[in-house]
């Protein structure tokens, strides 16, 4: 399954969401921010390579720490050379070799996001209660429908504790709704690079990003419910 992360204004915690959901769905997470990546950065092969020809994208993935990465390197030359056109066929074939596929995307609506957002069986979107960060995840909402990508969750991050954000979202969009709340697990995780697992297994935040996997899980389910129910029903 492919899952894009994605929603349209940047600072909001797409790449720190991305790195966590992908360690809780144990599958890989995928910087395609090819300009302005965020996610740790290994050392070997990256996405730039990938997508410029240079390596095949199983040899691209790494552990770092706990977590499958597809990185991408931090130079204009490599970002020049990266061939966006060749994403799809790259996470299509990560799909058939890891269960779940995270994609991290840039901030905006262009290009750069929309292929990612095309070539993926889900969009998870990540805003604030801010209203400008909301109003971009709604432009990225409706991108991601008309290019008929169904949008599983929310993550709403550094929501305060009486917030009713997350329940106002779920009844008015019909989309679950994940509340995260800011912490100091997060930002230490932050500061390492690693996802919030490694730095604090008792946090608040931990059990948000379980309920988010589980809430993607559920969604993938339901698809292959309705795929069954399809293929039955021509027997």
């Amino acid at each position: 399954m492919i899952i894009t992360v994605t929603g349209g204004k940047g600072g909001v915690g797409k790449s720190t969401t991305t790195l966590n959901l992908a360690r809780e769905l144990d599958g890989v997470a995928v910087d395609a921010d090819l300009a302005t990546s965020d996610l740790p950065r290994g050392r070997g092969p990256d996405i730039h390579d990938v997508l410029a020809g240079r390596a095949a994208p199983m040899d691209a993935v790494e552990w770092l720490g706990s977590v499958r990465v597809l990185s991408c390197g931090r130079t204009l030359e490599g970002a020049r050379a990266a061939e966006l056109e060749e994403l799809p066929r790259t996470l299509d074939l990560l799909d058939r070799k890891y269960k779940h596929v995270v994609v991290d995307t840039p901030a905006g609506l262009a290009r750069d996001v929309g292929v990612p957002v095309a070539s993926a069986d889900v969009v998870l979107l990540v805003t604030t209660p801010k209203k400008p960060a909301l109003l971009n995840a709604l432009q990225t909402r409706e991108l991601a429908l008309d290019l008929d990508t169904p949008v599983a969750a929310i993550a709403l991050n550094r929501v305060g504790p009486d917030s009713d954000m997350p329940d106002r979202l779920e009844d008015e969009f019909g989309i679950p709704t994940t509340a995260i709340p800011e912490s100091e697990a997060v930002a230490a995780a932050q500061e390492t690079g690693a996802p919030v697992r490694q730095a604090d297994q008792e946090s608040e935040a931990l059990a948000r990003y379980t309920e988010l996997a589980r809430t993607i899980q559920e969604c993938e389910q339901r698809g292959r419910g309705a795929r069954n129910s399809v293929g039955n029903a021509g027997r």
